[in-house]
């Protein structure tokens, strides 16, 4: 019987760990079946672009694994049981259950609401490709003069505002933050930022915490209406409660915890990547929640998960988180260099040039996720102990 390994979520962690697998493990000795929710790779980090009107590039998951030899289940997962090693999930073909050796949990993560009362009924966001489709349409609707209030002075909240005030200028866009607008950024950076959202003709609300939403408009803590027909809720992520329903262990954020090599610390034929996992980075600091991250954890999980199945040494990869890249619109962006303790570096660049690197950037995730076996290699590691028993190799 083959190892059966099953990755849970198609996105920046699952898909890039999917296609490593198949490209190093042999065929002959595994089986790899990716488990997400839509047909599509969705470009999270190009979400507030499509929102906007801008159209992206669709890849389909079948055709990003055909000939790879990983199957794809297009399916929700409903529930995950780490004892009996069975990941249960319902989609076009019903209810169904799926059997694992070795499982990559990848599910991503989505907006918070932090319980403010409105978000849910009445804000849109643009962590997931529906909801940027429905936030699309409603900003087609909106005439000369719109008003939209971006909530959030994180990246994702910087980028869908910048990028919306240059796409529709003729909008009145604004954005609520609850501290200083970039305040984590270098002195420089914070001026390029200001200088950014004059220019685009952002308003800012500082030191702002919006605690209810209604349809036309954001109530702040301090009672200020705020007119909006649009509240875009970009106030930070959250996890899916389906890791704390399963019983492995997690972090207080929902998170599961993970050691060093992405391994549950609970359950070992379970790994974690992405925004889901609990991971501490090399300066001893939990990872955020970023593609950046999605990148280091996966490589980490896939590199273990090869070495443990083949009865090698299993590697270290770094987890250092090395900055910010933010998008202000099509023609401008900041890349700012952090230290070992995640403060901003005195160095950062701006302009054109750090616009084209992050769409270089942006560019090679997806030739990435669309070539997921690219550079296989003509000979494959083979499984070091019988492949029903593999997952049960070497502990780190």
């Amino acid at each position: 019987m083959k190892h059966r390994i099953v990755v849970l979520g198609a996105g920046y962690a699952g898909a890039f760990a999917a296609g490593n697998l198949a490209r190093r493990l042999s065929p002959a000795d595994i089986e790899i079946t990716v488990v997400n929710a839509v047909p599509d790779f969705v470009e999270r980090m190009r979400l507030h672009q499509l929102a906007i009107g801008q159209d992206l590039a669709s890849r389909r998951l079948a055709d990003v694994f055909a000939g790879t030899g990983v199957r794809l289940c297009l399916a929700l997962v409903t529930s995950v049981d780490p004892w009996r090693k069975t990941v249960a999930v319902t989609g076009e073909d019903g209810d169904g259950e799926l059997t694992y050796d070795t499982l990559l949990y990848a599910l991503g993560s989505s907006v918070a609401h932090h319980g403010v009362p409105g978000v849910a009924e009445y804000a849109f966001d643009v962590t997931g490709r529906s909801s940027a489709l429905r936030l699309r349409e409603r900003l087609a609707a909106l005439g000369e003069g719109g008003t939209v209030l971006i909530v959030g002075e994180g990246l994702t909240g910087i980028e869908t505002a910048t990028e919306f005030a240059e796409s529709r200028p003729d909008l009145s866009v604004a954005l609520a933050a609850r501290g200083e607008l970039g305040a984590w950024l270098s002195p420089k950076a914070r001026r390029h930022l200001r200088h950014a959202f004059d220019r685009l003709g952002i308003t800012v609300h500082e030191h702002t915490g919006i605690e209810t939403v209604e349809p036309t408009r954001a109530i702040a803590a301090d009672g200020t209406s705020i007119p909006a027909d649009v509240t875009v809720w970009s106030a930070g992520f959250a996890v899916h409660p389906l890791a704390a329903a399963s019983g492995l262990e997690i972090a207080e954020t929902g998170q599961i915890v993970v050691d060093r090599t992405m391994r549950s610390v609970s359950h070992p034929d379970v790994y974690a990547a992405g925004d889901c996992a609990y991971a501490i980075g090399d300066n001893g600091r939990p990872l955020p929640m970023s593609c950046a991250s999605a990148g280091f954890t996966n490589m980490q999980a896939t590199a273990a998960i090869i070495s443990r199945l083949t009865g090698s040494e299993v590697p270290t990869t770094g987890l250092k988180y090395h900055g910010n890249h933010i998008s202000l619109g099509r023609r401008d962006a900041i890349f700012q260099m952090v230290d070992r303790d995640v403060r901003s570096k005195s160095w950062y660049l701006g302009g054109r040039t750090a616009a084209r690197l992050k769409s270089g950037v942006l560019k090679g995730a997806g030739w990435g996720i669309a070539h997921p076996t690219f550079g296989m290699p003509k000979r494959k590691r083979r499984l070091a102990t019988a492949p029903d028993r593999a997952g049960a190799g070497a502990t780190a």
